[in-house]
């Protein structure tokens, strides 16, 4: 969805007259940088003693958070391009994913350095770059 959604924002940036069809925009996600958490996984598999770890931000950002930024990086208003499509609402997902990483930054001094608004300028930089 992540990749759906930055994609549409720059393509519509660059001129596409196309509208992003999103389902529930008030679900919550933890939206982490993939390297980051390869990072964690390589420190888990440092250790002496195989363990459980959250890998994670530590806080939650709304799809409509996610969009809204998307959005920003390319200089649009995402409430402009935006339809809400009820066939894509799925009754079974979770309203809020979320984690604490806490563990992970005391046992493998981990934390992840991107938040949200970070992921999401990284992932427009590298969409527009293969354009």
């Amino acid at each position: 969805m992540t990749q759906k959604i930055v994609a549409a924002a720059c393509r519509i940036a660059q001129g596409s007259i196309e509208q992003l069809y999103l389902g529930n925009m008030q679900i919550q996600r933890n939206w982490g940088w993939a390297p980051e958490y390869v990072e964690a996984m390589y420190l888990m598999l440092q250790q002496e003693q195989p363990d459980d770890y959250v890998i994670a931000t530590g806080e939650s950002s709304s799809l409509e958070e996610f969009v809204a930024a998307a959005f920003a990086s390319v200089n649009l208003d995402w409430c402009h391009h935006l339809v809400i499509d009820n066939s894509l609402l799925r009754p079974t997902d979770l309203a809020v994913g979320r984690g604490n990483p806490v563990k992970a930054k005391d046992k493998l001094g981990w934390q992840a350095k991107y938040k949200m608004k970070q992921v999401v300028q990284m992932m427009v930089e590298a969409k527009r770059s293969q354009s």
